[in-house]
């Protein structure tokens, strides 16, 4: 059994690296790992030092595009998932998956790393495409947001956070375009590919590990599952 864990850089490194949390993060999945012979394919975003950056390059050039902003993410992520990749050996020995279509599920490791591949797409397409590469039925979607509303709460009072949603009721809210650094709850582009494959994508609180060990064993959980109608 293979899990693909979209693994927000807004947890790993939100201002400085969350080692409490790595540290406790990689003890669950080796107890799962030992006790129930699971694969995990582990996605890295590019959390704080990505923004800073992006933010620096944006004021010191106005007329910014956005490749150039997108490339600066990409390797933040790279720095973020290495750090990962180092902390799981020896589950993880190969190199940081930078192109999610030349990762190989027959000869992958026990854990797979994953970051950012080129511009115009996210880490969350790419968790998606390895969700389909190594038969994934879902993506498990870890950030700092805990549901999906209904709209912006920082924008609408009356937003109210959903259990569920279809998948063209997501991408009615989050739009069709990708733009470096938004802070959409999962990207239109990857959102758009995981409806045409009709993947489930579960958004969920990071830092809760107990919630995260209900959802790893199909119990009862809090967050937001994203599906085909």
């Amino acid at each position: 059994m293979t899990t693909v864990i979209s693994l927000g850089g807004s947890i790993v490194a939100p201002d400085g690296v969350d080692t409490e949390f790595l540290a406790s993060f990689r003890t669950m999945l080796r107890e799962r790992i030992t006790s129930n012979r699971e694969r995990f394919v582990l996605v890295v975003g590019g959390g704080g030092p990505a923004r800073r950056y992006q933010n620096a390059y944006r004021e010191l050039n106005p007329d910014s595009d956005n490749e150039a902003a997108d490339w600066i993410g990409i390797r933040a992520t790279w720095l973020n998932a290495e750090l990962v990749r180092a902390i799981f050996a020896p589950e993880c020995t190969q190199a940081v998956v930078t192109n999610p279509y030349d990762a190989d599920p027959a000869t992958a490791d026990t854990v797979v790393v994953a970051a950012g591949w080129k511009p115009g797409f996210s880490t969350d397409f790419d968790a998606v495409v390895l969700a389909e590469r190594f038969g994934a039925d879902a993506v498990l979607n870890l950030s700092n947001i805990e549901q999906v509303y209904s709209a912006d709460p920082k924008l609408d009072a009356n937003a109210t956070p959903l259990d569920q949603m279809s998948w063209d009721e997501f991408r009615k809210l989050v739009g069709e375009e990708w733009n470096p650094g938004a802070n959409a709850p999962f990207d239109p582009i990857a959102s758009r590919r995981a409806a045409e494959l009709g993947l489930k994508v579960i958004v969920a609180a990071g830092r809760n590990l107990e919630n995260l060990r209900r959802i790893l064993s199909s119990a009862e959980y809090h967050g937001t599952t994203i599906g085909p109608e």
